[in-house]
């Protein structure tokens, strides 16, 4: 990719003067625009040290609203970002619907970094450019607008450039380490002064992760007006593009392939709810054996999974007034709290419905040797947000895939992932709301909300059952809890969450 880049490219004083005030008045307009449509917008800029990018990046945000964006320069990875997958650093600085994020390096110069740091071999990096490639296709598929830029200049200009730098004294790297010439444990930290043995590196980067989604633009920066005036002029163009879209009318569907109402569906692949035995059902005496001895067993694999330095996440779905919060009590009471926390998952509020659905998720992510617990998950995505019309269908459709991709990523990191659905039979579920209406301590418990979902059971059996067809992967398989059984759903849920552990800590 690079080889074919024609880095002469240059632009008179006078012909970037002429163009540039044009380029930077339609820019703050498009930005207007792409606010009130709620559009949000994520530009990278990556490229070799002394490329320019610190001066071509004030260029491009000098026209800017400093309202509508946030500008992020990337920082070293810290100690609690290593405890987790790499990506969940960049999933909290994307933007909320209308906003501008700048990230000056990105997921991408972390990724290139660890690689030479030897701590990612040439197959990890690769799995690492797939996961990149996930977390891009999602943001795109969700009404995101990606641009990439690669400033790119010859090794010849970086050296001229690198030796003015140092006669200046200017700092190529704003962090703690410039202290140490640029060097971490004695290696380099970034792309200096090893032009060369990065160069095919940053190729097959840009080559697998150019995408239709999240296109890469070589910015020819040999000449700093030529880089300036591409840039602003690519935004500008990709903006117009992205608004044309969203504003365009649909053209009317004429021919409607495969047009077969969607609760006929789990209908032809089988259900999976109607095959579990739900008459299941366990002695007090054996429940309170089993009980102590699967919670003194979790005990100690808890902090095997500390020792080793694992995750695990725990999702517990299923139907109002399964157990949930009974089944997670008792799941935890000899558990230490320090290396584990419970997350309570509701209706998302204003700011989360302005990020991508997975956003909020990920400050739950356990750090290495932790474990997070939740009470309800992304699954709501395809529960019921599409059954109450929350989102389009389009966007529950695509959430499977951005869903398992998710997940993939997490258990890529060697996190541990079980996923609980508790089921139990619409009878079952009518007793225990009486149950709860009539107990003046439990009355808190049962809402509208409640007999409303119940109204609906057979939607949300539908969309259970192409939920747990869809998203049980290999490495993120649902277990379905026969729980019209209290005792029998909490023994088989801590004898599950034991055997898990132990065949993944092979103790």
């Amino acid at each position: 990719m690079l080889e074919k880049v024609d880095l002469s490219l240059a632009v008179k004083n006078n012909e970037y003067k002429e163009n540039i005030k044009t380029l930077e008045v339609k820019l703050a307009e498009l930005q207007r625009k792409a606010w009130e449509l709620k559009i949000p917008v994520i530009f990278v800029f990556e490229g070799w040290h002394a490329s320019g990018m610190r001066e071509d990046i004030n260029r491009f945000i000098l026209p800017l609203d400093p309202r509508g964006y946030d500008f992020y320069p990337m920082t070293l990875e810290c100690y609690e970002d290593a405890l987790k997958p790499f990506l969940l650093h960049f999933w909290a600085l994307t933007p909320v619907r209308g906003r501008i994020a700048i990230l000056d390096r990105s997921w991408y110069s972390r990724a290139i970094i660890k690689h030479f740091r030897k701590e990612q071999s040439e197959e990890k990096l690769g799995r690492c450019l797939e996961e990149i490639n996930w977390f891009e296709h999602q943001f795109s598929d969700n009404g995101y607008l990606i641009l990439k830029f690669f400033l790119h200049i010859s090794k010849k200009e970086q050296e001229d450039r690198l030796k003015e730098i140092k006669k200046k004294g200017i700092p190529l790297i704003l962090d703690g380490y410039e202290k140490k010439n640029g060097k971490e444990n004695g290696k380099e930290i970034d792309f200096i002064n090893e032009y060369n043995e990065y160069l095919p590196v940053v190729e097959n980067v840009l080559e697998k992760t150019d995408m239709s989604y999240a296109p890469w633009t070589i910015v020819e920066a040999n000449d700093r007006n030529f880089a300036a005036l591409k840039i602003i002029t690519t935004a500008k163009q990709a903006i117009e593009s992205h608004i044309e879209q969203v504003t365009r009318t649909p053209v009317q569907q004429t021919i409607k392939y495969l047009d077969i109402p969607i609760s006929k569906l789990p209908e032809l692949n089988g259900s999976v709810l109607d095959k579990v035995d739900l008459s299941k059902t366990i002695s007090s005496e054996t429940y309170d054996e089993s009980k102590k001895f699967y919670q003194q067993k979790l005990e100690t694999l808890q902090y095997e999974l500390f020792k080793k330095k694992r995750s695990m996440i725990i999702i517990f779905e299923g139907w109002d007034a399964a157990g949930k919060g009974g089944d997670i009590h008792r799941l935890v009471e000899e558990l230490n709290p320090r290396l584990y926390r419970v997350v309570p998952v509701g209706p998302p509020n204003d700011i989360e419905r302005a990020h991508h659905f997975l956003w909020r998720f990920c400050e739950g992510i356990p750090k290495a040797g932790h474990i997070t617990i939740f009470d309800r998950s992304w699954y709501g995505r395809v529960l019921v947000e599409r059954v109450e019309r929350l989102c389009s269908e389009g966007e529950w459709k695509r959430a499977y895939r951005e869903i398992n991709e998710f997940e993939n990523i997490l258990t890529g990191t060697g996190a541990v992932i079980l996923k609980l659905w508790l089921h139990i039979d619409k009878d079952t579920q009518l007793e225990r709301f009486k149950n709860r209406q009539n107990d003046p301590d439990k009355s808190w418990k049962i809402t509208e909300d409640d007999w409303r979902n119940r109204s609906k059971w057979n939607e949300y059996k539908i969309a259970v059952d192409e939920m747990l067809q869809k998203t049980s992967t290999v490495n993120a398989q649902w277990i379905v809890v026969e729980s019209n059984d209290k005792r029998y759903s909490r023994m088989k849920i801590m004898k599950t969450v034991t055997e898990a552990l132990e065949k993944e800590l092979k103790t």
